[in-house]
């Protein structure tokens, strides 16, 4: 059995700030270690379940928080900030399931701690078929093109909910419950660590009840930029129409193209956006 992980970090318990997950400093070493253990978690469940191989792909920031030879079983690690399918590296037809690890919500969740939707300082929110979506219901794109089942979500409360609005047979492990942007309760890292690897050692042993997402195609992305410049920035990309000051839509029968095209546009939209 092969399983494809993609972890982000702000969905981990304990962590609440943005300093324990960007940079170098202490916090962020801190949280890291926070991280990894969570993604050692959900391979251990995963390799209860009868796992025979997993790739993990590196989602955060730079994209090279998690230390190669301290992963369990063997993992391969995708690392690295430039990544043509970015939080979705990686995966191919011939994985049997996917883990999203340390997910969070959307930026327009509420609660969420740490909210955003890819680039906070662009997205304000992300419509898929007309229902608000955060980073999981986004990359379930990728996941519905190769026919992959998304068997797992960890992360707090919100992150959960918005995940299994879009994939309703996913296992959901919530470590925390978000108070606001900037606050949450978690469980005790032990506590975390144990209910993600139960959680993903029972969702691979019920994968033959786990369909892969069911998006309809053509699909249509709606995204609603800070500013009209970023709008107009992203028509710039075949296929992409300017329906108000701040919101384009995109619409693909090729679900994998239409992820493609959303990951362009942010891309594109962040030389201005850092200047917000």
């Amino acid at each position: 059995m092969k399983v494809y992980l993609s972890t982000d970090m702000e969905g981990t318990a304990g962590i609440v700030d943005w300093a324990q997950c960007v940079g170098d400093g202490p916090e962020a070493m801190a949280g890291r270690e926070l991280l990894l253990a969570e993604v050692n978690a959900a391979i251990d469940g995963a390799l209860a379940a009868g796992a025979t191989e997993i790739v993990v792909n590196d989602s955060h920031s730079v994209m090279r928080n998690l230390p190669p030879d301290r992963l369990h079983g063997n993992a391969t690690y995708i690392a690295g900030r430039h990544k043509p399918l970015y939080m979705m590296q990686g995966l191919d037809a011939s994985f049997d399931a996917i883990f999203f690890v340390s997910y969070h919500g959307s930026m327009g969740g509420d609660p969420a701690v740490l909210s955003h939707t890819y680039n906070p300082r662009a997205v304000t929110e992300v419509r898929l078929n007309g229902e608000v979506v955060g980073e999981s219901g986004i990359n379930a794109l990728v996941a519905a093109h190769f026919e992959v089942p998304v068997a797992l979500v960890t992360g707090d409360q919100t992150a959960c909910a918005e995940t299994r609005s879009v994939l309703p047979d996913v296992h959901t492990a919530v470590v925390k419950e978000s108070v606001s942007r900037f606050a949450a309760s978690s469980m005790h890292p032990h506590a975390a660590r144990e209910l993600i690897r139960a959680t993903a050692t029972e969702a691979l042993k019920s994968l033959a009840g786990i369909k892969a997402p069911d998006l309809p195609s053509p699909s249509t992305l709606e995204v609603s930029w800070r500013t009209a410049d970023m709008a107009e920035m992203s028509t710039w990309i075949r296929g992409t129409e300017r329906v108000s000051a701040r919101v384009t839509r995109t619409t693909e029968s090729d679900r994998l193209e239409l992820f493609r095209t959303f990951i362009t546009s942010v891309l594109l939209t962040r030389g201005i956006s850092a200047d917000v």
